[in-house]
């Protein structure tokens, strides 16, 4: 049984661990003579029914420097270096993986985000006005992120964006382009987001204590019609990526739940009869940027594969209840792949499909019932409902990637012409720049 703190979500208790060279230095030269009886936390041995195994096996999807320990068999420990410290981060108190052997050092326990990182985070939005929802996205939540020039993305949900940048304006002027300042204030910078972009202003390259931000000003009403809908499937896409949520008055980490279901329904249509883990939430992350203009000439091309591959453990956590109900369902089966990722094989019926295709968003359903056709369908509660004609799995996929594929196109071109009008002559070649570097990089 594994600890509480580890199954929860990140907004609470993080469910991951993973452990620097050092500790992998050290653990792998563990005497085996010295069993394990259960790791101590706070000062009190745990059940030896949690033993850790006093063999670490590398971690290949977490990087070079990180080492993965075992309980009952699944990945649960994971142990990360700073500098001269070594953290293992789950929880409170403190932990010896090896109570018998003296050499060994007891290691304090952590939350994946270190209360000072977790602080600064909040810190930056006392000096911005109050909002009703706030998270963290992208490179920041990389367990093995250190880079200061990093930019740390935030998307901000408030409930009037023009009273918000009103207030904004007086606190942070900096923070925007002076044109946008002086020709219209908050009016035009909501306008330009309205009505040219996707309802969204972003401020980059904002600095403070140190480090560089960019966060997006999004309607509270936007961003849950986004995520219900994929309307624009520009924010929604965000939320069906690993984030940290800082402040959710309106409890839109529930209201995602539906986001992340769709999600996962729309990459199963797309995927083959078998495949992995790791497969599985490429396949996710990949689906708001079918289309995305700038993957063609400023995104790393391998940027899937780096946010997978840097956030597994997070992608795990986020999607596991939705394996098991999918598990549950018979749509898919569940194996073993000898590490700590899963095979998955799942049903291509075409009874499968339907359920499949009557998970994605009405916005989604809709498109695609023009092109394929409906028919309607009485519920068991007496309403009418009306359901995609499906001939064929292969038919109801190929349909369902061109209605994504054009609204992401759409709404990143969008997006990408309201943001270079908000960010300013300067910032925008600053921006399109660092873009391009980093898709030139990944080509050489």
């Amino acid at each position: 049984m594994e600890p509480k703190s580890m199954t929860k979500p990140l907004k609470k208790k993080t469910q991951m661990v993973v452990a620097s060279r050092e500790v992998r230095d050290k653990t792998s030269e563990a005497d085996e003579t010295h069993p394990v009886q259960g790791p101590q936390i706070g000062g009190r041995e745990q059940p030896s029914g949690l033993p850790v195994t006093t063999h670490p096996v590398k971690a290949t999807h977490y990087g070079g420097s990180y080492t993965q320990f075992f309980l009952n068999g699944r990945c649960s420990l994971c142990l990360t270096g700073d500098h001269s410290k070594t953290t293992l981060i789950a929880g409170d108190g403190f932990v010896s993986l090896y109570p018998n052997n003296p050499h060994l050092p007891t290691i304090q326990l952590r939350v994946i985000m270190e209360n000072r990182d977790k602080a600064e985070l909040e810190g930056f939005l006392k000096v911005l006005p109050p909002v009703d929802f706030c998270c963290v996205y992208g490179s920041a939540l990389h367990p093995n992120n250190r880079e200061k020039s990093t930019m740390v993305d935030y998307i901000l949900g408030v409930s009037d964006p023009e009273q918000w940048h009103s207030q904004n304006l007086k606190m942070n002027k900096n923070h925007y382009a002076s044109w946008m300042v002086h020709l219209g204030g908050a009016k035009l910078i909501t306008q330009i987001a309205d009505e040219i972009g996707v309802g969204v202003h972003f401020n980059p390259f904002v600095t403070w204590n140190d480090k560089m931000f960019k966060y997006g000003v999004v309607r509270m009403h936007d961003l849950v019609q986004d995520i219900l809908n994929w309307e624009r499937f520009y924010l929604s896409g965000r939320l069906q990526k690993p984030v940290n949520i800082l402040v959710d008055n309106l409890d839109i980490e529930n209201v995602n739940s539906s986001n992340l279901r769709a999600a996962m329904s729309a990459a199963l249509l797309l995927l083959p009869p078998k495949f992995s883990e790791e497969d599985l939430y490429a396949k996710i992350c990949s689906l708001s940027y079918m289309g995305d203009l700038r993957m063609l000439f400023a995104e790393d091309r391998n940027k899937v594969k780096k946010i997978v591959q840097g956030q597994f453990g997070l992608f795990h956590s986020k999607y596991k209840p939705f394996l098991e109900e999918y598990e549950a369902k018979e749509f898919l089966r569940l194996g073993s792949s000898g590490s700590h990722q899963k095979n998955i094989s799942q049903d291509c019926g075409s009874s499968v499909a339907c359920s499949l295709v009557n998970s994605l968003p009405p916005m989604v359903r809709n498109q695609m019932g023009m092109k394929l056709g409906e028919k309607k369908k009485l519920t068991e509660s007496g309403r009418i409902i009306r359901e995609v004609l499906i001939g064929s799995r292969e038919e109801a996929a190929k349909c369902m990637q061109k209605v994504l594929r054009r609204t992401v196109m759409v709404s990143s071109t969008r997006q990408a012409v309201s943001g270079l009008l908000a960010v300013g002559g300067v910032n925008a070649v600053r921006y399109l720049g660092n873009k391009m570097c980093k898709a030139w990089k990944s080509w050489r």
